[in-house]
């Protein structure tokens, strides 16, 4: 049998390797020993977001249940962050997965550069187990904005604008940034259920009624909001007393009703924090789900680096949306650009000078030098800093994360660096210490629509495949509007409403229609 063997590499900074990588497979017949992968489909191997293809020649195992994959630790890049492994056999057309997201190199996670990967449990989806596994870190990476007594926005990315909630209680999503009714103040009452107060009106919070969002008082069972963070950072807002019910809006940013099908919804939201570049904070300029910008001993700079205190900023404001950032660890470094090197050795002089540039889209910042306009601070795939122009790639993309607030604004000079550094360490402050390394793939679900029933109604998509629902009603029947949730490998989609385009009664008693 020849096995196909498909390794992707993770989609993390620095996460592809030189090495000579090896595997063992093993089914209910055997295994086939140490084999290693040396002729990918690619011109280069392991690069990182990378998928690998390979023939592995064995006798026939059955079914696979493991496997050993492993690397000999050379090359330039001694470590290796492995996504996982698909097993194609073709003798009985089956995949096999086997789910590793984990570093494979002696300076990270365990220092191991081998592991055991089972196989993924046949009884649930592996694209559903991979689903979950990065909602998980998604939460684990985000949940700090989540925090008691931060203020939030909301950005509507279909409608381009933030979610508002005026003194009237109504609510839309067409704000722009400075609108001060699309500010919200967080109150936790549980892991992640959140009642989302009006900065403006405190009494007054988000709320979902009868599955349509409105403002109530906050003290209402119906203000309790349910943060579901998905893969791509964005967050659902779902009612905590009725699962299903979600903030929605229609494409023109009002409330969404039960008239818009699911190709009319939009219900993800990209969440910003304010308060993030206050003079005097103490942040990390996230690379990714589990990485971070970082300070070397050598004074170069790495977007490979772990959310630890190692590679905390002190944040200098010194204008409008114009920050230095000077190293917590190492007092007096700040990160600059001069003479197309862009590293922590600068002084805080004018090339230390950097314009935050907001990407409401991503709710990340691009750090423009000012000394050298149209000129970012970039990562190289293997996370090093670099001088760049804004191409439109990621690489230029920073995640802040606050580890301690500063103040709005500067009051005369800042205090001594050794005091700055005591007085930091001193102050209880949440680390980001602990997260497991996760890719960070930006990858959203294939575009939903709207059910209606067959014998009228165009569609808004175009659809790559049929879909057919057959609903039966029982001894007793409906007149209400009936909405259709559905969970699939891939995720969530709903609700979906059973439309009445032919005309037709629906769900008379023992009737059965169909959409």
């Amino acid at each position: 049998t020849v096995y196909k063997v498909h390794v992707t590499t993770g989609d993390l900074w620095n996460a592809g390797t030189e090495a000579d990588v090896y595997i063992s497979v093993y089914g209910e017949r055997g295994d086939t020993g140490s084999r290693q992968l040396l002729r990918s489909q690619k011109p280069k191997k392991f690069l990182k977001g990378q998928t690998d293809i390979f023939a592995v020649e064995a006798v026939h195992l059955g079914c696979l249940y493991k496997i050993v994959i492993g690397h000999n630790g050379l090359g330039s890049g001694n470590g290796w962050f492995l996504d996982k492994v698909v097993i194609k056999d073709s003798i009985t057309d089956l995949d096999y997965t086997f789910l590793c997201h984990r570093w494979l190199d002696q300076g990270q996670d365990d220092g191991n550069i081998s592991r055991e990967l089972p196989v993924t449990d046949a009884s649930m989806l592996p694209g559903r187990q991979e689903l979950e596994l990065k909602r998980q870190k998604a939460w684990a990476a985000e949940k700090w904005k989540f925090r008691k007594g931060i203020t939030l926005q909301f950005y509507n990315r279909v409608t381009r604008g933030f979610i508002c909630l005026y003194p009237d209680s109504r609510v839309d999503a067409l704000g722009d940034k400075k609108n001060k009714y699309g500010l919200f103040d967080v109150n936790v009452k549980r892991r992640n259920i959140c009642i989302f107060s009006s900065h403006q009106m405190p009494s007054l919070a988000l709320a979902l009624v009868s599955g349509r969002v409105t403002g109530k008082s906050k003290d209402k069972a119906c203000c309790e909001l349910r943060v579901h963070l998905q893969p791509n950072s964005r967050a659902i807002l779902e009612s905590a007393s009725y699962p299903g019910h979600t903030v929605a809006f229609n494409l023109q940013g009002k409330v969404a009703d039960e008239t818009a099908g699911y190709a009319g919804l939009s219900k993800e939201f990209v969440v910003h924090v304010k308060g993030v570049f206050h003079h005097g904070a103490i942040i990390l300029l996230n690379t990714s789900l589990c990485q971070a910008l970082s300070l070397r001993p050598d004074g170069s700079c790495s977007g490979a680096g772990q959310q630890q205190q190692e590679s905390y900023w002190k944040v200098h404001k010194i204008g409008s949306g114009l920050c230095m950032f000077e190293s917590v660890n190492k007092p007096r470094m700040y990160l600059k650009i001069k003479d197309d090197q862009c590293d922590g050795t600068g002084k805080g002089d004018e090339y230390c000078h950097f314009k935050i540039e907001k990407n409401l889209e991503t709710g990340s910042v691009s750090l423009e030098s000012v000394q050298n306009k149209g000129i970012y601070v970039g990562l190289l795939p293997d996370g090093q800093t670099k001088p760049v122009v804004n191409t439109g790639e990621r690489n230029i993309f920073f995640y802040p994360q606050v580890i301690k607030f500063g103040r709005e604004k500067p009051m005369g000079t800042s205090a001594a660096p050794k005091q700055e550094k005591k007085d930091f360490r001193e102050s209880q402050i949440q680390s980001a210490e602990g997260q497991e390394p996760v890719p960070q793939r930006l990858s959203s679900p294939p575009p939903s629509k709207e059910m209606r029933s067959p014998q009228g109604g165009e569609r808004p998509f175009p659809l790559d495949d049929e879909w057919t629902v057959s609903i039966l009603t029982g001894n007793a029947g409906t007149e209400a509007s009936v909405a259709l949730w559905i969970y699939g490998d891939r995720g969530l989609t709903g609700p979906i409403t059973l439309g009445k385009d032919n005309r037709k009664q629906l769900f008379f008693p023992m009737q059965e229609d169909e959409f």
